[in-house]
């Protein structure tokens, strides 16, 4: 099928869906569902969600990224699938780096797989080798550094509301309808 058959079969226009193929544009789930539509396929067919029975993953293939500006990589070692409350992240970190100070609703656990790391909870240092874990709210300050001339891997699962983060310091009763858990972001 051309783009110009598609675009006149999902009322989509020809431009947009070049850019889309391209990868230069990403549609909302109404414009995927036109497509999708003109395609004679269902919606499921280009976006998936996991089940948790699909949430193996192999350390030659786990998916690795970013994020823009840190040198921190991260693998991904959970599964977003619906109904998921925790997420989780073996964290690749060079000598020398050093973390932002946050605070958010929720919860981390940090477990040290290879390495040294600082790990600052409000006013108190830990010193963390490998096979160290530090279980803490998110609501305290922290922060963590890589303080040595060589990398370190952690293990990182959490539960973080960065939507309600604004909100630290409510009463428990105000904060017990918050649900929606987001994924981390740097």
């Amino acid at each position: 099928m051309t783009l110009q058959q598609l675009s006149a079969a999902s009322g989509v226009s020809t431009g947009y869906l070049s850019q889309v193929e391209r990868g230069n544009a990403t549609p909302s789930l109404g414009t995927l569902n036109q497509i999708a539509t003109a395609l004679a396929v269902d919606l499921d067919h280009f976006v998936h969600s996991p089940r948790a029975v699909d949430s193996l993953t192999r350390g030659a293939n786990r998916p690795r990224f970013s994020v823009a500006g840190s040198p921190v990589e991260y693998e991904q070692i959970g599964a977003t699938f619906s109904g998921h409350e925790l997420t989780s992240y073996v964290m690749n970190v060079p000598p020398g780096y050093e973390s932002e100070v946050v605070n958010h609703i929720g919860e981390e656990i940090i477990y040290i797989l290879e390495g040294e790391i600082s790990q600052m909870v409000g006013e108190r240092e830990y010193l963390m080798r490998e096979g160290d874990s530090l279980h803490y709210l998110g609501d305290t300050p922290h922060c963590w550094s890589n303080k040595t001339d060589v990398p370190a891997r952690i293990l990182w699962v959490g539960r973080m509301e960065y939507d309600k983060s604004g909100q630290i310091g409510q009463s428990e009763a105000e904060q017990a309808d918050v649900r929606e858990m987001l994924p981390l972001r740097r």
